[in-house]
């Protein structure tokens, strides 16, 4: 068993990372917790069963204990991310970053660095790499059942529910407050793409704008609040209450969480009267993105191109793979793989059980992979700290090119910030 430290107990440190230790005490121990928000500190304490002695509202608070535990997840917003990681490295703590790094070039390069001085392990949260799916399908790559890797179409199907909550409503509505969606919701997929390929990119070329959730598309009628003075709710697709209360297909108690702590739906209708999640999603201060496509070209020649869009039913991932012997197609959400081969015809095809964590089993995986990194003292990394420096310039080159309009190259955009 590892015993670990948490910064920042929001959803996905305290719901999915730091939850698998209270599922799984054998494994992992949740041993002290940092939170600047007082409710949620105290809920995790309780459910972790912390003493008083071993709960922070403030990282630093934290880490002027000294060494804790074996390992420490950072788990705050994305701006904040590079000085604890760089603190729990220094400390000699095995660290968990999640995704991403930093929407800074030189933060994400200097973290890698710091994990190099300090001879420790910094695991990215690129769960995508611990997937039942992405790892059939990386090890269909690699026995060369297709011949040569030659090119991949991927497509990242946000949903248009997942959009409104997250990158028009929530903590990644705004790029100059937290990062470019590219990075935020896509460096999984700019990760996958380049651990698929297998080799290093090299240049990068992106197009993509916020189209619709602006306030010149507000449909006559539309107020500033869906449950408050909104005259177009009944007939309005993103509306917080279709969303967050009518629509039971959507939204789990999870994420019901994020609107207000208790989950509960009288909770929740109370906070969509005035919070953020309860606003006109044309009447925001979102900047994101809800479209974009990014060409990548990696060694070898390997065309890579790939689409992220908010306008989907389901939130899901589709990709298409084509080699000189044969085609892979696959559905991440229907977990199905299907292989080609072209000189026979033969058709393969493979239903993978994935469990019921998120990420369609990817969570969980991914748990274990980090328990075992630490473990094995860094002998076992599939999302290591270098391989995700990488992955996060891809997807801050194809931002630039968005931006400029111009090809990025990835040696000299690198050396920029190095």
């Amino acid at each position: 068993m590892i015993t670990a430290v948490l910064i920042g107990a929001g959803q996905r440190g305290a719901q999915v990372y730091a939850d698998y230790a209270r599922f799984h005490p054998n494994e992992i121990k949740i041993v002290a917790v940092a939170e600047p928000d007082g409710e949620r500190r105290r809920l995790f304490a309780k459910e972790h069963n912390l003493p008083e002695e071993a709960v922070f509202s403030h990282w630093n608070e934290l880490f002027e204990k000294g060494k804790l535990a074996d390992s420490c997840m950072v788990c705050t917003q994305d701006r904040f991310h590079t000085e604890p990681v760089k603190k729990a490295l220094e400390l000699g703590y095995h660290v968990m970053c999640e995704k991403p790094m930093s929407p800074q070039p030189e933060e994400c390069i200097e973290m890698g660095e710091y994990a190099g001085k300090y001879h420790k392990t910094l695991t990215i949260c690129h769960v995508l790499r611990y997937s039942p799916f992405f790892t059939k399908i990386k090890e269909i790559l690699d026995s060369g059942a297709v011949g040569d890797l030659v090119s991949i179409q991927h497509m990242e199907c946000v949903g248009y529910w997942h959009q409104a909550h997250s990158f028009v409503r929530g903590n990644w509505r705004n790029s100059d407050e937290s990062s470019p969606m590219i990075l935020q919701k896509s460096c999984h997929d700019m990760d996958i793409l380049a651990w698929l390929t297998g080799k290093q990119c090299q240049a990068v070329s992106s197009f993509g704008s916020l189209k619709h959730f602006r306030e010149e598309n507000a449909p006559e009628g539309a107020g500033t609040y869906c449950m408050k003075d909104c005259k177009a709710e009944a007939s309005c697709p993103y509306s917080a209450n279709k969303i967050y209360l009518r629509d039971e297909e959507r939204y789990s108690d999870n994420f019901r969480k994020i609107v207000a702590l208790s989950g509960t739906k009288e909770a929740v209708r109370e906070a969509l009267m005035e919070g953020p999640y309860g606003k006109c999603v044309y009447r925001c201060d979102n900047n994101v993105v809800d479209h974009q496509v990014v060409n990548l070209l990696f060694e070898d020649g390997i065309t890579v191109s790939f689409t992220m869009c908010a306008f989907t039913y389901e939130e899901s991932r589709t990709i298409t793979i084509m080699g000189t012997g044969g085609q892979i197609t696959g559905d991440m959400v229907k977990n199905k793989i299907e292989v080609r081969d072209f000189l026979t015809g033969n058709k393969t095809e493979y239903l993978l059980k994935t469990g019921n964590s998120g990420h369609s089993g990817s969570d969980e995986k991914f748990m274990q992979g980090f328990i075992r990194t630490v473990e094995t003292d860094g002998a076992y990394s599939r999302s290591g700290a270098e391989v995700s420096v990488n992955s996060h310039l891809m997807a801050l080159a194809a931002e630039e090119s968005r931006v400029t309009g111009k090809t990025v190259y990835l040696e000299e955009y690198r050396s920029r910030f190095s």
